[in-house]
């Protein structure tokens, strides 16, 4: 947690200090814990959610904009949360082990922010566990995606299972992000990688055969009926330069939920939260103002 600075530095932020955050980890079904990361010592208003492959520390730039009570959980199988005997990651069962892990962490929290697998998860959270969901944001992600919009994650993600050094994980990293620095990139390996006894490197989260992180893509398309079934507040924010949500996905959510808002970040990819994490944050923070 000390590269905190660096990402408000690089943001333009304001440095007011070290943030108050803290790992917290929480029992889940079959003894596993969900570890998250819970920033500021009020009741949190805000549960942000990360894309496969990802963690927790993927919204640090965009939590220490909002600079609110809130908690980044860290999906199980990745981070710093166990992995299932089974490695089933579906957003189903991941929205079992969150909502688990907001009724201790964050109880009373007005909104669900989504990214990624995070925002499909939040889609089932919002349909299977309403209460926990008063309203839903979900990041650049509908229940249409498929392998051929997410080909650039899954290209990434597929990649090898171990590196001789930091600098190779590393530079695979930038090849696959041409637009981020080099900082940014370099914090988020050292957040979702480990070093092993001989030196190498790994990912921390669990590369399961037949999944995203094999390449695989299971398909989605159920979700659109819980999608249609949740009564919160729906917005959806949408990459300016991300080909993950199609103009049909736009329509179809819009059909399934005629009240949902879509925004457009201009100059963003897929990952919002790190292409523009300030404008993302002010989103969220206009969303917490109107509820």
């Amino acid at each position: 947690m000390g590269l905190f600075r660096e990402n408000a530095d690089e943001a333009g932020l304001e440095w007011k200090g070290p943030p108050a955050v803290a790992r917290r980890d929480v029992e889940v079904a079959d003894g596993r814990r969900v570890s998250a990361l819970v920033w500021g010592d009020a009741d949190p208003d805000l549960v942000l959610l990360h894309g496969g492959a990802q963690n927790s520390h993927t919204w640090d730039t965009v939590a220490l904009a909002l600079d609110r009570p809130l908690v980044a959980i860290d999906l199980p199988g990745h981070g710093h949360s166990d992995w299932r005997a089974d490695h089933h990651y579906s957003p189903s069962s991941l929205a079992d082990d969150v909502a688990v892990a907001m009724g201790e962490l964050a109880p009373r929290a007005a909104a669900v922010v989504g990214m990624s697998l995070g925002g499909l998860t939040a889609i089932s959270l919002a349909s299977r566990y309403p209460a926990r969901v008063p309203r839903l944001v979900v990041v650049d992600v509908t229940p249409g995606v498929d392998r051929a919009k997410a080909e650039p994650i899954i290209a990434f993600v597929s990649g090898p299972e171990r590196f001789a050094s930091f600098d190779e994980i590393l530079d695979r990293t930038v090849q696959h992000n041409p637009t981020r620095t080099l900082s940014s990139l370099r914090r988020g390996v050292l957040h979702n990688a480990r070093e092993l006894p001989d030196g190498s490197w790994e990912w921390r989260y669990d590369r399961v055969r037949g999944s995203l992180s094999d390449g695989a893509l299971p398909d989605m398309a159920d979700l659109w009926d819980e999608l249609e079934s949740v009564r919160a507040p729906c917005l959806l924010v949408r990459g300016g330069t991300s080909g993950v949500v199609g103009d049909e996905d736009v329509a179809e959510l819009q059909r399934r939920q005629p009240a949902a808002e879509v925004i457009v970040v201009d100059g963003a990819g897929h990952s919002i939260q790190g292409d523009k994490p300030v404008e993302l944050a002010g989103i969220i923070a206009e969303l917490l103002r109107r509820s």
